[in-house]
């Protein structure tokens, strides 16, 4: 792989109008978040930099707390000499049963693995419903079901949960909630500890889930043999760190792809991640719809991928161990990380050049999760 972390530097690219670029850049991150819109829009929700702002302007400002402030996909709570890891998401994904899964085992495994990532084992779930009147009893039978072999496969249970009835029109079918509880097996984990050195590597090829449920709504005339790549990660998380146990950070490449998490991790750690585009697995189905929709695979969801920040002297032994096990045949590593320019993502492309890869505003695929 072609990874080059200071050639930025003696090129064009370091150039002084490179340089006030960066600036600008850095200068708007400074700034405190604040929503300028009246009203939320779909790009709130879509995991860029709405989302962002959103939850820095909003929720963090009003709910800050030492265990919220991270900002990872759980929380850690200290519970008597143990440490339980804690999380919540909502599901609204269109349409609800898509090429290789559906809403039900969807919510089961999006939390599972957002408890995997905290490197704990996890343990219970809760289940709430939002059906709209007039909902098909089949098909909430077949979600349910979905859900509860999707909880058998990843050894958890479904403790608890609610179901709400609203009137016909005020939800599109059925919306799911989930909370997950799990035990802490590895302490420490965080994108805040990534370092310069570090390795980054993902489990697999990136974008079948988001490309899968895209091309299910049947809007656009493009035919590709993909199915979503939902699953559980827990059991890849398990060896990984059983092998590696300096694993720095871990993050599940859902909403905004695996582009968001490698800002997230710039940001949050103030690091340089460089990453070689030729070396990120993508299936030839999904790189060529994507192709055809005008959006990038790095931006698209996944359901079944982590990306992984290891020393950069653990590589090899990090991929070895994925490699090991069904859900990471495919592991790759994409990149390394730098010291500068702090907080920022760049890819050294496949054409020879270096670009930015920031978050995005929006979301070209919404309701994908």
């Amino acid at each position: 792989m072609r990874i080059e972390p200071e050639s930025h530097r003696n090129s064009p690219a370091g150039s002084d109008r490179e340089q006030q670029v960066l600036d600008r850049i850095e200068k708007a991150r400074r700034r405190k978040p604040k929503v300028k819109a009246e009203r939320i829009t779909l790009a709130h929700g879509s995991g860029g930099k709405a989302t962002q702002t959103l939850v820095e302007a909003v929720f963090l400002e009003a709910f800050r707390n030492e265990l919220l402030e991270p900002l990872e996909d759980g929380a850690e709570l200290p519970l008597e000499g143990h440490r339980l890891a804690f999380t919540t998401d909502s599901y609204v994904v269109s349409p609800l049963f898509f090429p290789g899964g559906d809403i039900g085992d969807l919510a089961v495994n999006g939390t599972v693995n957002d408890l995997a990532v905290t490197g704990a084992t996890p343990r219970y779930l809760s289940a709430g419903f939002l059906i709209e009147e007039g909902f098909p009893l089949a098909e909430l039978t077949r979600i349910v079901e979905s859900m509860a072999n999707a909880a058998r496969a990843a050894g958890v249970q479904i403790a608890t949960g609610d179901t709400k009835v609203v009137e016909k029109g005020k939800a599109d079918g059925c919306y799911i909630n989930t909370t997950g509880i799990g035990v802490v097996r590895s302490h420490g984990l965080g994108v805040a500890g990534v370092r310069p050195g570090d390795a980054v590597l993902v489990s697999g090829p990136i974008g079948d889930h988001g490309i899968t449920v895209m091309l299910a709504r049947g809007e656009l005339d493009i035919d590709a043999d993909v199915v979503s790549d939902t699953a559980p990660v827990h059991e890849l998380v398990a060896d990984l760190l059983a092998a590696v146990p300096e694993v720095r950070a871990l993050r599940d490449a859902t909403r905004g792809g695996v582009a968001t998490i490698l800002n997230e991790i710039a940001r949050a750690a103030k690091v340089a991640v460089f990453v070689d585009e030729e070396s990120v697995p993508v299936r030839t189905e999904v790189r060529g719809a994507s192709e055809l929709l005008g959006i990038d695979p790095l931006y698209v969801a996944c359901e079944g991928r982590i990306v992984v920040v290891v020393p950069g002297e653990r590589a090899e032994a990090a991929l070895a161990a994925m490699r090991a096990h069904p859900q990471g045949e495919q592991a790759a590593l994409i990149g390394r990380v730098g010291d500068d320019p702090p907080g920022l993502v760049l890819l050294n492309t496949a054409f020879g050049g270096t670009r930015i890869v920031d978050l995005l505003v929006g979301d070209p695929l919404p309701r994908i999760c």
